[in-house]
């Protein structure tokens, strides 16, 4: 049996701590060793290059000199944890560099009671925390513009009802038998069911807004026919105005399963925009059909208006306050209303454009 002062126990022993020499000097964490009273016995170069200070001015300093002073105390606390040989994994707090810079650091250690010190190792983690920072701060923003919208859209919402109602009441007050004109008691009839439906509109977007719930996002099966015939109803003389041809076929699939607020608000943003950008050397014909698949029902609607460059565009058709065209009616809101309801549910959108050949949307409902 080889002694004690064996040459090749001599040996191994060396290469032992050379290897554990080069490791510690050449590891890009932080790595130190510690005495139970937070002495810095000793320190590698990544440590020294983190702070910004030499060798000299860390060793034989107390851990707390460069520990920034809210995390002292808690720092401390941890350290007497190890002191009862219990290791501590994924510690963290911050440090401050010579330049007065605050560096965060994650530290697992334990401790050797026999000699009565700290091994430690640590990595930097200054960039999870300024994006963490980061994040919580766009939450925050986010919150607050969360809840501007919401006052806005009940305030909006609110005061609109007064005149709407003003204009019912003087529907109540017209004598309709002694109007003779046949169109024009058409024409009182399509203002007064559009004024009703605006006025429920309007009413559910008090009502949701006030109670802090979103606004009728149950899923119901709905007819397409029927649900397209209610939004073509409520602009009917916008249609007739401006000779829209609307082609249906919804024989492949019938119905969806969606929110009925939100798929009205489709329908109406596509068709309303199919007009608003039309060709105007031609009458505006917009298709609406469906088709099934895999994982749902595809509803394409197409019109033959003006169309839009897709290299240019490209997805920023969707995305708020953006408008392609000189049109100064249009506020860049009804897309991305439109892709918001769907994506909300499930869904998804795409588009196909040509310049003045026409626009085809493709809206997946899922199952």
């Amino acid at each position: 049996m080889p002694s004690a002062s064996n040459p090749i126990n001599s040996n191994l022993e060396t290469e032992i701590h050379f290897n554990l020499e080069q490791f510690f000097n050449l590891t890009p964490n932080v790595v130190c060793i510690a005495d139970y009273n937070g002495i810095l016995k000793k320190v590698n170069p990544a440590f020294s290059n983190l702070l910004g200070y030499s060798m000299d001015e860390l060793i034989n300093s107390p851990v707390s000199n460069f520990i920034y002073s809210e995390d002292k105390l808690n720092t401390s606390r941890f350290r007497d944890n190890l002191k009862e040989k219990n290791p501590v994994l994924s510690f963290e707090n911050r440090y401050l560099t010579k330049n007065g810079e605050i560096i965060w650091l994650s530290w697992t250690s334990v401790s050797e009671p026999e000699s009565q010190l700290i091994y430690a190792i640590a990595k930097d983690i200054t960039h999870v925390k300024k994006l963490e920072e980061e994040r919580n701060l766009l939450l925050i923003d986010l919150a607050k513009l969360n809840a501007d919208l919401k006052k806005f859209t009940y305030s909006t919402s609110h005061d609109l009802r007064s005149p709407v109602n003003n204009l019912l009441s003087i529907f109540n007050l017209l004598d309709l038998s002694k109007i003779d004109d046949e169109q024009t008691l058409e024409y009182i009839e399509l203002l007064n069911s559009s004024t009703i439906q605006m006025k429920n509109t309007l009413n559910k977007y008090v009502d949701a807004v006030s109670q802090e719930k979103k606004i009728n996002i149950q899923l119901e099966d709905l007819n397409l026919e029927n649900t397209l015939n209610v939004v073509v109803n409520s602009i009917n003389t916008l249609i007739q105005k401006s000779n829209t041809k609307i082609n249906v076929d919804f024989s492949e699939a019938p119905e969806v399963s969606f929110s009925s607020f939100y798929l009205q608000s489709i329908l109406l943003n596509l068709i309303s925009n199919s007009i608003k950008y039309s060709n105007p050397r031609v009458c505006p014909e917009i298709s609406v059909k469906t088709i099934k698949v895999s994982n749902g029902v595809q509803l394409r609607f197409s019109d033959n208006g003006i169309g839009f460059d897709m290299e240019k565009v490209g997805g920023s058709i969707f995305e708020l306050h953006q408008s392609f065209h000189d049109n100064s009616d249009s506020k860049g809101i009804g897309l991305y209303l439109v892709k918001s309801h769907l994506e909300s549910l499930g869904g998804k959108i795409a588009v196909t454009s040509k310049v003045n050949i026409g626009t085809t949307f493709m809206l997946t409902f899922k199952n």
